[in-house]
């Protein structure tokens, strides 16, 4: 059985359901799924399970809150993750214009620098055009797990 840690950022529980629903999708395909809310670097650091960042994005690209010791401590310390695979679901606003789905471009760019491998393409959730992410973000999970058994 997989592993899957979830890394959760969310500000008003949009990334939360998000994950909720992808642990719900998963752990009946048999994978061992954790969803962390408040996540830590040593959530990461006393495992090899893959990494799945599910968060959304605040004010002008930022990380929220929950999720940004986190981000923090990954950067401070960069503590090696070599060939460790991960993929991203991010919740943004297109309104925002350039700084879309930023959070997600800043926890990717950290892992990237702990040498962790990206799997798939980052699924980008528009607020604009999305009132449910928590269907996109399951369904797309569903596709990411096909792509973690092929880089695995």
């Amino acid at each position: 059985m997989q592993a899957i840690r979830i890394l959760v950022g969310s500000v008003y529980g949009g990334a939360l359901m998000s994950a909720r629903a992808v642990e719900k999708t998963l752990t009946p395909l048999g994978y061992r799924v954790t969803v962390l809310e408040e996540p830590q670097l040593s959530d990461i650091t006393d495992n090899n399970d893959a990494l799945l960042v599910c968060t959304s994005t605040t004010g002008q690209g930022e990380l929220p809150s929950n999720i940004l010791q986190f981000y923090v401590d990954l950067r401070d310390q960069l503590p090696q993750q070599p060939g460790r695979p991960f993929g991203s679901i991010v919740l943004g606003d297109s309104s925002y214009g350039d700084t879309f789905c930023g959070a997600g471009e800043l926890i990717e760019e950290v892992l990237y620098e702990t040498s962790a491998r990206k799997v798939g393409d980052t699924l980008r959730i528009d607020a604009m055009e999305t009132m449910e992410p928590e269907i996109e973000a399951a369904e797309w999970a569903q596709e990411w797990v096909k792509q973690l058994k092929t880089h695995t």
